[in-house]
């Protein structure tokens, strides 16, 4: 039943083909912004007389692992695509830009064909057509660096895939499924490191919804056992069985990405992540406030910004600060879907916690709970959480708009929300067409963030626009008053408009914000 009902038909494919065209053809005219110039224009890696197996030494921009100042993000199958868009037409920004959207459509038709497993035919239509038009899945398209989301995410959901394969009749374990599983999750991996969460993916799918068990079931039998009353029934040992085989391929995987990373975490300043430097209670509050963020980010993807690092999101500082309410709100909500979807048996539990998984899993790398990372939000990260908002939002979708009252003013909030959603991501597209327009558009959204002014300031500095780079560098100054690079700019600029005298200043404030040697 599962196989027929997994079938992606051709008419679906083409409409969504025919969608994420019409939203993302202008990605074509971008050029290389922002992390593309140190990924791709600035890497060594690409050129076909760099050797191969530099690849798989280096990072993702092209610094060797070993180095100090690596940032350690290990994912040579990213950079061989890049390479073979090299070999095709060198620094040519619409191969690449072309092959991003091409993956993104892959991305869209296997996400079809996992939503088929806990949806009917029509809420996974529309649950893919909501994750292709999403706008805040515009970083990682149109950004040419995204494409470390994007094909990761596809071997993530291969991977997934074939685990849901590896039950056979009368609950037998079939183990091909399992061996090409492991495969996918280590490819994955090789793309982007979050590809790893998969695997606590198949563990959730495996006991809640391929073995059916509840939680209440599954305390019961644990006091069973512990009383020494019962044994542990045979298919629960099966269960794992495939469990330990999982976990262990996963740990194996972890080892291997360990030596690579030569156990050294990568170093990131204050200015990248300034809640991971703060003292406790900030730093805890700042990281559970974040998740609203995100979670807002996906409900209402009107403020999109390329770069949340510095003062973008100021610090929660105190227990008595107001954005508290919104982490209470959020925890209480996904509290309470997180208890539905464990407590009660049924389709609908099982489908919400499929999605909760989605949501939370891929997440976890990215939310700094459990070890600082180099930026404050990221829209690009919420590639895959956000394919487990779709399946929650044409989940809850398919049941309004089951009831005769709700149903035409259901499909007309659709029909808006896919609209409205296309629209903007069309028009954020264009953000990405150069540095000025990118960050000029950081600028509208927030205006506390001093490397925005400073990255528009090097955009007209670029073009020999000396004047103009100067209103961006000073008000970087007055923004981060701190930032010694932001001084640093204000000198050399004015020392390109020959004012010595300013530019002398500027410089010994620089030098005074330096660390004194010892």
């Amino acid at each position: 039943l599962l196989e027929k009902m997994a079938d992606v038909s051709l008419k679906e494919a083409a409409l969504i083909v025919g969608v994420v065209a019409a939203c993302y053809w202008n990605s074509l005219f971008c050029g290389f912004v922002f992390d593309d110039v140190s990924a791709i224009l600035d890497n060594k890696d690409l050129h076909p007389s760099t050797p191969l197996k530099n690849l798989f030494q280096n990072d993702f921009w092209g610094t060797p692992m070993s180095e100090e100042r690596s940032h350690k993000s290990y994912r040579p199958l990213t950079v061989l695509t890049f390479r073979l868009n090299y070999l095709f037409s060198e620094l040519n920004a619409v191969s690449y830009h072309f092959l991003n959207l091409v993956f993104h459509v892959v991305v869209c038709v296997v996400f079809l064909k996992v939503c088929k497993l806990f949806l009917d035919n029509r809420s996974s239509v529309v649950a893919s057509l909501l994750f292709a038009v999403h706008p805040i899945h515009t970083e990682a398209v149109t950004g040419v660096v995204g494409r470390a989301e994007l094909l990761s995410s596809i071997f993530f959901l291969a991977a997934f895939l074939s685990y849901t394969k590896s039950k056979g009749p009368d609950n037998t374990i079939v183990w091909t499924p399992i061996a090409v599983t492991v495969f996918l999750v280590a490819v994955a991996t090789l793309c982007k490191e979050q590809g790893i969460t998969v695997v606590g993916i198949c563990c959730v799918y495996e006991v809640f919804i391929a073995q059916g068990y509840t939680l209440p079931v599954l305390l019961d039998t644990a006091v069973q056992i512990l009383r020494g009353k019962g044994s542990i029934p045979f298919s629960m040992l099966q269960t794992l069985l495939k469990l330990i085989v999982l976990m262990f391929s996963t740990l194996l995987l972890v080892v291997v990405r360990v030596q690579v990373i030569q156990s050294q975490l990568p170093v990131f300043t204050r200015f990248d992540n300034p809640a991971a430097v703060s003292p406790s209670p900030a730093r805890q509050l700042t990281f559970s406030y974040l998740l609203p963020v995100n979670a807002w980010l996906l409900l209402n993807p009107s403020e999109l910004c390329c770069d949340w690092t510095m003062g973008t999101i100021p610090l929660v500082e105190s227990l008595l600060d107001v954005r508290n309410v919104a982490t209470l709100t959020f925890f209480c909500f996904l509290g309470s879907l997180i208890v539905f979807s464990l407590r009660y048996p049924g389709d609908s539990s099982k489908t919400v916690l499929m999605a909760l998984c989605l949501i939370v899993l891929p997440f976890i790398p990215a939310s700094n709970l459990f070890f600082p990372v180099g930026f404050v939000v990221a829209e690009r990260v919420l590639y895959v959480p956000s394919m487990g908002f779709c399946i929650l939002v044409a989940h809850g979708w398919k049941k309004l708009s089951n009831k005769s009252v709700l149903r035409k003013i259901s499909w007309v909030c659709l029909a808006a929300v896919l609209f409205t959603h296309a629209l903007k991501t069309l028009h954020r597209n264009w953000d990405w067409e150069s540095e000025y327009t990118l960050f000029m558009s950081a600028l509208k959204v927030n205006k506390n963030n001093a490397k925005l002014w400073n990255n528009v300031g090097h955009a007209l500095e670029n073009e020999k626009n000396f004047e103009r780079a100067l209103q961006f560098f000073i008000q970087a100054t007055q923004v981060q008053p701190d930032d010694i690079g932001a001084h640093m700019n204000v000198g050399r600029t004015y020392k390109n408009l020959n004012k010595t005298k300013e530019a002398e200043e500027s410089y010994m404030i620089a030098k005074s914000l330096m660390p004194q040697v010892i």
